[in-house]
């Protein structure tokens, strides 16, 4: 690890996904995108779906569709608690496509039955899965 690299660590309850050094790391919280680098303030953010970017070494750069957690930010470590996240490679952009569709129905049609919080939640999870494969 250089001097400008924190370690990263992403677990979901699945797997680890992700245990390396980042010069960088950009994500969605509940109040914002955030990018940190090393010698961030320490603080926990919730996490909201997203493209989470990762820069390592040389400005390489890896990026993965985030959905809900939350991180823990100290200076020279990130620990990341994901519900789900997912390498582009891993995602199925049809099934995600046809997600979207179904949410954006539920949310247009308005019904009473409809739990709309969850059907925003679910459009803004498969958008970030398009997204993250495209």
């Amino acid at each position: 690890m250089n001097e400008k690299q924190f370690a990263l660590k992403i677990i979901t309850p699945e797997r680890v996904f992700y245990d390396g050094a980042a010069e960088m790391a950009e994500f969605n919280t509940s109040e914002g995108e955030i990018g940190i680098y090393k010698d961030h303030i320490p603080m926990t953010v919730i996490i909201k779906p997203g493209i989470l970017t990762i820069t390592e070494e040389g400005e390489q750069v890896k990026e993965a569709a985030l959905h809900e957690g939350f991180a823990t930010i100290l200076p020279d470590k990130v620990t990341i608690m994901a519900e789900i996240i997912e390498w582009p490679a891993e995602i199925d952009l049809a099934r995600a496509e046809a997600a979207k569709k179904r949410a954006q129905d539920r949310i247009e049609k308005k019904e009473t039955e409809t739990d709309i919080a969850r059907a925003e939640t679910a459009l803004q999870r498969a958008i970030c899965r398009i997204e993250a494969a495209r």
